[in-house]
């Protein structure tokens, strides 16, 4: 693995967090229309249908989807049926703000369960990039006010959002240490769409268990069907693409530091569709998280 931080995989590495903060501003968006459990499971079904044509051989019998079915069924509930579902329930009780703080901790839980299950090392700069790009994370959202952080308080969509992060942190772990077949790793579509497949079969279950719960119905509309579309083309195919490719360059604790672009890109997004222009924190908070980026890749 080349765990050098080039350019090329910086790119690769911006896409997912600026994806997921459009996935953060939709999910609120739609929360009313549909279940959160239910709006994990349509939105990942749009991408198993789409992903299809391009990887259907992993279906074949004896094939690489049923040798290696226990790592990949782990990895599809763990980066595919947890994490986007947690999320989504996140976003019915709190607010995205306090949710993107929540996953702000990212790096950290990156580093810790590294060292702690995978004997991985952590160095002082990874350390201190941590802190760094974690108050970089703190002055946006605080809007450069401490009163307004301090005025903040953790709701059960934030214990929901603590419990995704950790997940996303274990799974992209495993995504590194697994020892699936060249075949099946050297597809990008194919290694996807055997995640998904997996996936989707725990987000059904999730969404049955939901519904027999709560028996609360789809609102079916236009702008749901948009949402829908954009959540599983976009923050699903593209961004577990991009994410894939970066952490098997660079390794999850790099990688884990990317993340925290995503509240930043969702204080820009809020700014640009309320007509507001950027604050000088903004330019601040960049540059905080960028250097933690940079010192932790060093």
């Amino acid at each position: 693995m080349n765990r050098q931080l080039t350019p090329a995989t910086a790119m690769l590495l911006v896409v997912p967090p600026l994806l997921w903060a459009g996935n953060a501003i939709v999910g609120r968006l739609v929360h009313e229309m549909v279940p959160p459990l239910m709006l994990n499971f349509l939105r990942w079904t749009i991408a198993l249908v789409i992903l299809l044509p391009l990887g259907r051989g992993i279906f074949s019998a004896g094939g690489e989807l049923r040798r290696h079915r226990r790592q990949l069924s782990i990895l599809g509930l763990l980066g595919i049926g947890m994490y986007n579902a947690l999320q989504y329930l996140a976003l019915q009780t709190s607010t995205p703000i306090n949710v993107t703080l929540v996953a702000a901790s990212m790096p950290v839980w990156m580093l810790l369960i590294g060292w702690l299950f995978f004997n991985a090392g952590v160095a002082r700069k990874q350390v201190i990039g941590a802190a760094f790009s974690i108050g970089g994370v703190l002055l946006v959202l605080s809007r450069g006010n401490l009163d307004q952080l301090l005025a903040m308080r953790l709701v059960a969509g934030d214990v929901f959002m603590i419990v995704a992060t950790i997940s996303w942190s274990f799974y992209s772990w495993l995504l590194t240490r697994a020892t699936v077949g060249d075949a099946l790793r050297g597809d990008w579509a194919a290694f996807l769409l055997a995640q998904v497949a997996f996936g989707v079969a725990w987000s059904g279950a999730f969404a049955a268990g939901e519904w027999l719960v709560t028996a609360r119905a789809v609102a079916w509309s236009w702008p749901l069907a948009g949402a829908l579309l954009f959540v599983a083309v976009g923050p699903a195919i593209l961004a577990f693409r991009c994410w894939g490719l970066g952490v098997q360059r660079v390794g999850p604790s790099v990688a884990g530091f990317f993340s925290n672009l995503t509240p930043l890109f969702a204080a820009l997004m809020s700014s640009a569709f309320l007509g507001e222009l950027p604050h000088a924190y903004h330019i601040a908070a960049f540059a905080m998280i960028v250097g933690g980026i940079v010192l932790s890749s060093r």
